[in-house]
């Protein structure tokens, strides 16, 4: 009956994590510029005495769909969306590079242009820095960052850097457990990127924000399943538990 706990267990091991991915994503439906994450696993042969006919559930590696989230405007002017092939280039807490559709963008005391989540963005130098103190801030269709120094006049904008955005396939970014996409390493050519170049033809539409791409209706009806499958790996687990309590009788009986 070990063999039977264990295909049980495997089953629903990988049914808990799924309602976990499922329960981030409906907690994130709301989260600027998140995407879904996909619960996958996958049958695998449990080989051993015997003939091979079991398989137990083997998690992969978890997928992220990647479909631009609905458009809403804010009329905000530190707010910014993309593309769906586009990404804003962001500093990660390593202090290295990575991509992200958060585009709620706000100014730090020193200057520093960063995103809600406190990332700063990229530029085309490194780390843009905005000469403060300023009155306003404007975001070109092809990225670059105009300001207008305090006191100056209302006409007067002056571009002060650009915004790093690259153009990159859906199969060539993968998520972090911090939330930012980085380079799959399939994807790098000698270990270099050729694609994390700032994009020419990438544009910038100021005064909106990509929401989360999750289907709240969708992932509720995923994550009921995966309980449900969980308490079907449990009932089973349960059977073999009887069945062996059972053969322990009937031995003692002999």
């Amino acid at each position: 009956m070990d063999k039977v706990l264990y295909i049980a267990m495997s089953g629903a091991k990988q049914n808990l994590r799924g309602v976990a991915v499922k329960a981030n994503n409906l907690a994130n439906a709301n989260t600027i510029g998140f995407k879904a994450d996909f619960a996958q696993a996958r049958s695998m042969q449990a080989f051993g005495e015997g003939l091979p006919t079991r398989v137990f559930a083997m998690q992969e590696r978890p997928g992220t769909n990647l479909v631009s989230g609905p458009i809403v405007e804010t009329a905000r002017d530190l707010d910014i969306s993309v593309t769906q092939e586009s990404w804003l280039s962001v500093v990660d807490e390593a202090g290295n590079e990575a991509y992200t559709k958060v585009g709620s963008l706000n100014i730090r005391a020193d200057g520093a242009l960063i995103t809600s989540h406190g990332r700063q963005v990229i530029g085309e130098g490194g780390p843009i820095i905005l000469p403060i103190p300023i009155d306003k801030v404007i975001f070109s269709d092809d990225g670059s960052v105009q300001v207008r120094p305090q006191g100056a006049p209302a006409n007067f904008m002056e571009v002060v850097d650009r915004l790093k955005i690259i153009d990159a396939d859906n199969s060539q970014l993968e998520k972090g457990n911090d939330g930012l996409f980085r380079p799959k390493e399939d994807a790098l050519v000698n270990g270099l990127c050729g694609f994390c170049d700032i994009s020419p033809t990438a544009r910038v539409m100021s005064g909106t924000l990509e929401r989360s791409n999750v289907n709240p209706v969708h992932e509720m009806i995923d994550l009921i399943n995966h309980q449900r499958q969980f308490e079907m790996q449990m009932k089973l687990m349960k059977t073999a538990e009887e069945m062996d309590e059972r053969h322990v009788s009937l031995l003692r009986i002999v």
